[in-house]
């Protein structure tokens, strides 16, 4: 008996040095002033000017609180190097000195506050006055020639791991598991709207029929303001959503039209590899082993830091290779929906929305 209470308070003591071991080494984590900022960029994505005011917004408007054993600062930290890395290995093994499931938790967390109504509504916003609007058209008109436009759409997959519920919803084209999310960019790559509910088996064009930002281009419209998104091909023709004109004649105005078009919504596929670039837990490779409920979080809150890097005018970080998103290779064009089976009303709108194309190539 006197044996065992030795060995258990032997091991009652190794742990308590383990942990006083980790937070010794937190605390020294906790100043960052001293890191190079170009190597901050490197490992957290953010300068840590703006890391700082982060942390100070998550803690104001949300329930994010830190801990006398880990600070606010280094569940931030934490999250930020999975986030862009997408393993927990440099997190454990180097970065923070914590338990995986200290990491995982401290993770959940700091996701949770980045989904926080008051964050997304601080970061990622429809422009919702003519002056907003007004400002994005102008920018397109000037970099691309093509006038009303306020954003381009289009969907990615986010490759998640095989959920145990539902599965058939998440299978996607390109035969793997992912989230397919929606969302739409203005000319700067800013994210103004993101739609991460939907699983990899569903259609782009169903995705936007349900998005929040179809009715309300729709109402736009109603009132007399004529302004509109670029789609791909396997979006529906509409008086506020432009697709390219397949086929056109060399030399036409059609052809003319489709390439401007082209050129204009590649500012979404750019968004797509800008982010998924400086997030790295979102590439197909780094499949994000949580439920898609979870994993749809994760997304958004990457959408939420990309918007804060953007805004900040950050530079890209010295190991990030931008690559053209192109939904993983899927080319809707040969995926297009038939309009009169995907929408019961579908050919009034179509022939108003080629009304308004044919309006805007008047004005090419």
């Amino acid at each position: 008996m006197h044996t065992l209470r030795l060995l258990w308070a032997a091991q009652n003591e190794s742990v308590w040095l383990r942990r006083q071991g980790r937070y010794l080494s937190r605390q020294q984590l906790e100043t960052v002033d001293e890191m190079p900022d170009e190597l901050f960029i490197q490992h957290f994505r953010l300068s840590k000017i703006v890391f700082k005011q982060l942390c100070r917004i998550l803690r104001a408007r949300t329930t994010l609180r830190g801990t006398p054993e880990i600070p606010l600062e280094i569940k931030v930290l934490c999250t930020l190097s999975f986030l862009a890395t997408g393993s927990y290995q440099r997190v454990v093994g180097v970065a923070q000195h914590l338990t995986q499931h200290t990491t995982s938790r401290c993770i959940r967390e700091v996701v949770d506050a980045l989904n926080h109504r008051n964050i997304i509504k601080r970061w990622i916003t429809f422009p919702q006055t003519p002056q907003e609007r007004s400002r994005i058209k102008e920018q397109f008109q000037r970099k691309f020639n093509l006038p009303g436009v306020i954003g381009c759409i289009d969907c990615t997959h986010i490759s998640i791991v095989k959920p145990t519920d539902s599965e058939h919803l998440f299978y996607n084209r390109k035969g793997y598991h992912s989230l397919n999310i929606q969302m739409i960019c203005d000319h700067n790559l800013l994210i103004l709207n993101v739609n991460s509910k939907f699983g990899g088996a569903t259609h782009d064009s169903h995705i936007w029929s349900a998005s929040e930002i179809e009715p309300y281009m729709r109402r736009l419209h109603e009132s007399g303001e004529h302004v509109w998104l670029l789609g791909d091909s396997g979006y529906p023709q509409r008086p506020w959503l432009m697709t390219p004109i397949l086929n056109a004649l060399p030399g036409s105005q059609e052809e003319i039209y489709t390439s401007r078009h082209v050129q204009a919504r590649n500012c979404i596929e750019r968004c797509y590899g800008l982010l998924k670039s400086r997030w790295r837990c979102l590439l197909k490779d780094r499949t994000l082993h949580y439920h898609p409920y979870v994993a749809s979080k994760i997304s958004l809150a990457c959408c939420v830091l990309h918007n804060i890097a953007v805004k900040a005018q950050l530079p890209v970080p010295s190991d990030v290779s931008i690559a053209i998103d192109n939904n993983d290779g899927i080319d809707d064009a040969t995926s297009q929906p038939s309009l009169s089976n995907t929408y019961d009303d579908s050919q009034t709108e179509l022939i108003r929305g080629r009304a308004m194309l044919n309006h805007l190539l008047s004005r090419i």
